[in-house]
């Protein structure tokens, strides 16, 4: 049995979806026969993709963080699916490695990472939570590990991430009497577009596949589990939890910011993380 919003003929709402783990989760929705409208930036690629399913498919090319295209996306939902959305996954997002002096840059991440997941659930939030039966619908979130232990080298990626799992989090919590479930996504090492746009053209071994964190976030929303966190080939769900505790240990033990990475402190994090 799956998440009761996987059913056939359910409608899914999935952004970024034109490739990577955003196609993934539309593939595994079309296997359950549900209707997908799909949105991302690549509008050529979407319109490719789209044609590769046998399920009812809208695709709608659109930049996450423009408020007004949002709209558009509603007045589709309303006309072709008759105003319902039972799984929106709020996936979008770019991974530029961003300078502090770039403040332009920053804004423009921001702006698709995280308000591209505002304005989804701005606009989507009320068709979900209003709807007067009491059949289970979801909404998830996809973040990332850097967003919760933070590695150095990219501020405003981390940043980024850091605020959806906020956001997420307080989502949950508001919608905690209600039918419509929140998830976050965690996804580990994962083969997608990001990895093709710097040209790694063959996945990794140690790299999941999109498919393998579709599967994972399947298996964990028929759970109730909010925080789905994925290992990949070459780090365990054990690895990640005392990565993820040492983090948190800097705040409770007083260490320096980062700890994890500095030199001075190579040794005892070692020791840790070998207990």
């Amino acid at each position: 049995m799956a998440h009761p919003a996987f059913a056939p003929s359910n409608v899914a709402l999935i952004t970024g979806a034109a490739s990577g783990i955003g196609l993934a989760i539309a593939r595994l929705c079309a296997s359950h026969g549900m209707k997908l409208l799909l949105t991302d930036i690549n509008g050529a690629l979407l319109a490719e993709v789209a044609r590769t399913f046998t399920v009812p498919v809208e695709a709608v090319e659109m930049d996450v963080g423009d408020r007004g295209a949002w709209s558009l996306v509603k007045g589709k939902v309303d006309t072709v699916f008759g105003g319902r959305v039972d799984l929106l996954v709020l996936n979008a997002a770019i991974a530029p490695t961003v300078a502090w002096e770039d403040v332009d840059a920053f804004r423009k991440l921001f702006e698709t990472n995280v308000f591209g997941v505002l304005n989804g659930i701005a606009e989507f939030l009320p068709v979900l939570r209003d709807r007067p039966d009491p059949a289970a619908r979801a909404i998830v979130i996809v973040g990332s590990k850097q967003g919760i232990t933070n590695p150095p080298r990219n501020p405003a990626y981390n940043a980024s991430k850091s605020a959806i799992k906020s956001l997420a989090e307080h989502l949950s919590f508001d919608l905690r009497a209600t039918p419509v479930s929140v998830h976050l996504l965690v996804p580990g090492w994962t083969y997608t577009g990001f990895m093709v746009a710097v040209g790694i053209t063959e996945k990794p071994a140690g790299a999941w596949t999109g498919d393998q964190v579709a599967e994972r976030m399947a298996e964990y929303m028929k759970k109730g589990q909010f925080y789905i966190v994925c290992p990949d080939n070459d780090v365990t769900e054990e690895t990640d939890n005392k990565r993820i505790a040492w983090a948190a240990g800097d705040l409770i033990e007083g260490r320096p910011a980062l700890s994890r990475w500095r030199e001075e402190w190579a040794d005892r994090h070692k020791e840790f993380m070998e207990k």
